[in-house]
């Protein structure tokens, strides 16, 4: 019996690889290129699972890997670049999911503003913003006022997105955004100010369980790269439950009715406000750190999905365990990642301090201003996600992402003598 992953996040796998062998499945990894998850990899044992490297960016190729596969029994697609290729490979192999329709409905983050509009639950409606438009700015203005968020309707990572303060900035940012090849569409959206979580949730049947909410620490206006994630926040009892209620609202309003869903919201003066739902679990280290804050391993409610199952996870008690959090490790400089210094630190630092290496020497580092330019991440543990935080702040400070620059191109070069 085969429970087939199209990629995976960058970690993960182990515990996914564990969940499996509990339900009695074998997993296959099914990607592009190993080497992503050398971290993973490298630390399980021979033979836990079966790698097929495959072009996973075409659904053609994915599909005839999926159709050779013995006793397929379920698919999983936990990245947002491979959401509709997982949600279409689903319907075509019969396997148990959740509506393509609402999975694509997801990777719009327009139209999940409409939705939510409509449904109440958010005071704007989504403003196209054609950046070759020369009307754009005004119009971006008058619907959507300032301030207001400028991104990619199907973007990831914190990419392509801009906070125009002004309408100099506005200008600026269309100008920006016109030469970007984007995932998805341009649009404007009101600026929801206040601090940024995260939801981790789960649902099932209609029915959705907050697991807890992590904390999203990103650097200065205008930019919003994230650095710093704790889990879980500790609201009180009554917050916690009313967040629960709410989120139930939003996810019912988009037709999300199974699987996890990791839902970013701004807590504003009139009460929180939905930044954005991905359709998975939460990325970097997020899953690894339910699993040991909550004391269970939250995969095995991925694989009872994928399965067509009910989760325990949904009515289960938490044992609970250590609070977490990590600091995402970025260098001073774009260049060549050569390396890090001042790891053999962590060993007398509180928290139990670990580095999750991301990129390997010799990658390069393009961009600082988002999510693709860290190199790894530095983890650690407390009584509470405050605690955590401080011991994975003073650990990440302790260690420097290295680079030297990028080699000039040879018609560049100063000629000899």
């Amino acid at each position: 019996m085969t429970l087939v992953c199209l990629e995976s996040l960058t970690f993960g796998l182990g515990h996914l690889v564990r969940a499996a062998d509990r339900a009695g499945e074998r997993l296959c990894l099914l990607t592009r290129d190993p080497s992503w998850y050398g971290h993973e990899l490298d630390r399980l044992p021979a033979g836990s699972l079966d790698v097929v490297r495959a072009d996973t960016l075409d659904p053609e190729t994915a599909a005839a890997c999926l159709g050779r596969t013995p006793d397929l029994r379920g698919l999983i697609s936990s990245t947002d670049t491979w959401t509709l290729t997982g949600a279409d490979l689903t319907d075509r192999f019969g396997l148990p999911g959740l509506d393509a329709a609402v999975l694509r409905l997801t990777r719009d983050k327009a139209a999940v503003r409409d939705r939510l509009f409509e449904a109440g639950l958010t005071r704007a409606r989504a403003v196209v913003a054609d950046p070759r438009d020369a009307d754009a700015a005004a119009l971006v203005v008058k619907e959507v006022g300032l301030p207001a968020i400028l991104k990619d309707t199907a973007g990831t990572g914190s990419q392509n997105v801009w906070l125009v303060r002004d309408e100099k900035e506005t200008d600026a940012a269309l100008r920006e955004a016109a030469p970007r090849r984007l995932t998805g569409r341009l649009f404007a959206e009101p600026y929801f100010s206040g601090p940024v979580y995260s939801a981790e949730t789960l649902t099932w049947a209609g029915r959705t369980r907050l697991l807890g909410v992590s904390s999203r620490l990103m650097s200065a206006e205008p930019r919003f790269r994230e650095e710093i994630t704790a889990f879980p926040v500790a609201f009180p009892g009554t917050r916690h439950d009313e967040l629960e209620r709410w989120l139930d609202r939003v996810l019912a309003a988009i037709g999300y009715t199974d699987r996890f869903a990791h839902v970013e919201f701004a807590l504003t003066t009139t009460g929180p406000e939905v930044v954005e739902i991905n359709p998975r679990i939460g990325g970097a280290l997020v899953g690894h750190g339910m699993c040991r804050a909550l004391g269970v391993n939250v995969y095995e409610a991925m694989v009872e999905a994928a399965l067509g199952r009910r989760p325990a996870l949904m009515d289960a008690e938490l044992p609970g365990g250590p609070a977490v959090a990590f600091v995402l490790g970025y260098p001073r400089h774009p260049g060549v990642f050569t390396g890090v210094a001042g790891l053999e630190r962590l060993a007398d630092m509180p928290g139990s301090p670990a580095w999750y290496p991301v990129k390997r020497v010799g990658d390069p580092v393009e961009h600082l201003g988002d999510s693709r330019g860290y190199a790894g991440i530095v983890y650690a543990e407390g009584e509470t996600a405050e605690l955590a935080t401080h011991c994975a702040v003073a650990a990440a400070n302790a260690v420097r992402v290295l680079t030297e620059p990028f080699p000039e191109p040879a018609g560049d070069r100063p000629s000899g003598g």
